[in-house]
């Protein structure tokens, strides 16, 4: 295998059969991309986005979720030009690879490493607080949260490892089920009685506040990280291209589907959910939808019985972010940057479980030792744990929107079967926006220490590329493809 140098990178040569040990299975279409989209977000409708309201009240979060929203449409109608022009497992990575070189695909995979494995142990933290509630209501069960927790990761693991063919089908049908758990939470909720527009605005202003922004309009920027999580994981979609059927046309279309599709979730769910609740109550809670079934049904079983169906949402999460988080790893070990043993896939249905054991196992660390060192657990622990994840998501999505301009710039004639509708303006927008997030995670008084910790690690993590690994990568998809386009 030729021998190239970038950037002071180098490229080993590597057996005859070590992509045969490492590839995937085709099987996926647009309705299972959308599928596997809608199901990795899907838990944000169901817990994390709340803990924004506590930062600026409802109206404060309520202008955060339009821009976020904006900002998400805009990014993946540009991820999606990319991931038809780049249909590589690699996602985030292999267009920062081509549009920056080796530095720049490392640092964007690598912060898309560590919002998946993070947003995993964030879903992890929220889907263990429910089942709490849920078994402790109906059986007298209770666990301690890591307990849960483990359980969750071990089930999902084996979901994932089961092949590309069950992930996906699992995917589709946990984001229906989903759907239809937020379907009979709006009908509960207009005909029981309990919603109340006045209840979005029980906040008590503070000085200088009003009724709308309770905490002055300053606040609307501490809730713009938590207005991700409405939305965090939809992206994800081109890590399944080489599992895709035409990955060309149908992630486009599949990601379009499925950003509608949580655009209209997410503004159900954020006006009737606090408006059975209040604002304030909601604010605080780790399993908001639950509160809310039980204000429509007091002091009845079927609640926490309903609930049950409501744990799909945040285990539909579970198991679309570890497959993302698994793909991510898988793509940047089979390209060198991480050990190359990490994205050997199994035998038979040729699923990177290595990867997949190797990403869980770090998040459910993050779970089992953060309350160890900070003392935060329960909902404090999801929040932290959501800042660190949204800190990992931010830099690559403002990097996935300077590899948009570069690539517009520097390639223009690569062949692109997709184009985004909003062009470089859209990407340039989404990118200041997320640069400003970035910002914002540095000055939350309530999450802000976390997230440095997060910062320091990251600059490890790039330091370990430079001293290990920069020599020693592989002409994977992603790399012939990015060399073969240099400038």
């Amino acid at each position: 295998m030729a021998q190239e140098s970038v950037q002071g990178t180098s490229y080993k040569k590597v057996a005859v059969d070590y992509f045969e040990k490492r590839s995937l299975q085709r099987h996926a279409g647009s309705w299972g991309l959308w599928g596997l989209g809608v199901a990795a977000v899907i838990s944000g409708h169901f817990s994390g986005w709340n803990l924004g309201i506590a930062q600026a009240g409802w109206g404060g979060m309520l202008i955060a979720t339009i821009i976020i929203g904006a900002m998400f449409l805009f990014m993946v109608l540009s991820i999606s030009e990319m991931a038809a022009a780049l249909p590589h497992t690699g996602g985030a990575y292999s267009f920062a690879r081509t549009a920056m070189g080796p530095w720049g695909g490392y640092v964007t995979g690598f912060a898309e490493t560590i919002e998946y494995v993070v947003t995993t142990a964030v879903v992890g933290v929220f889907t263990g607080l429910y089942a709490e509630a849920i078994f402790n209501d109906l059986f007298g069960i209770s666990l301690p949260l890591w307990a849960w927790v483990g359980i969750f990761y071990l089930v999902f693991l084996a979901i994932n490892g089961a092949g590309v063919s069950f992930s996906f089908t699992f995917a589709f049908w946990m984001a229906i089920i989903s759907l239809a758990v937020i379907g009979f939470f709006v009908i509960v909720a207009l005909i029981g009685g309990n919603f109340s527009l006045s209840n979005l605005f029980d906040i008590a202003p503070e000085a200088g506040g009003s009724t709308f922004l309770p905490f002055g309009v300053a606040s609307i920027a501490l809730a713009l990280p938590f207005a991700i999580w409405f939305f965090l994981g939809i992206e994800e979609l081109p890590l399944a291209a080489e599992e895709t059927h035409a990955p060309q046309a149908a992630i486009p279309v599949g990601a379009f589907r499925g950003m509608m599709t949580l655009i209209a979730s997410a503004l159900i769910i954020f006006v009737l959910n606090p408006g059975v609740l209040g604002a304030s109550a909601i604010s605080k809670s780790g399993e908001p939808l639950l509160d809310g079934l039980r204000q429509v049904f007091p002091n009845q079983a079927i609640a926490p019985l309903l609930s049950l169906f409501a744990l799909a949402g945040l285990m539909a999460s579970f198991q679309g972010i570890m497959f993302a988080a698994g793909r991510n790893v898988y793509s940047l070990s089979r390209a060198g940057y991480y050990p190359n043993w990490l994205s050997i896939t199994t035998a038979g249905r040729k699923t990177p479980l290595v990867a997949l054991v190797a990403g869980s196992v770090v998040g459910y660390a993050l779970v089992v030792f953060l309350p160890i060192l900070t003392g935060r657990d329960g909902v404090v622990l999801a929040g932290s744990l959501l800042s660190m994840a949204v800190f990992g998501a931010v830099i690559s999505y403002a990097l996935q929107m300077v590899s948009y301009l570069l690539l517009k710039t520097n390639l223009p004639n690569i062949k692109r079967p997709y184009l985004s509708p909003v062009g470089s303006w859209g990407a340039a927008i989404a990118m200041i926006i997320w640069i400003a997030v970035l910002i914002i995670l540095f000055l939350s008084p309530d999450y802000s220490e976390p997230v440095i910790w997060l910062a320091g690690a990251f600059l490890i993590g790039i330091l370990y590329f430079g001293l290990f690994t920069r020599n020693r990568l592989v002409l994977s998809p992603e790399e012939e493809f990015a060399n073969s386009h240099k400038k």
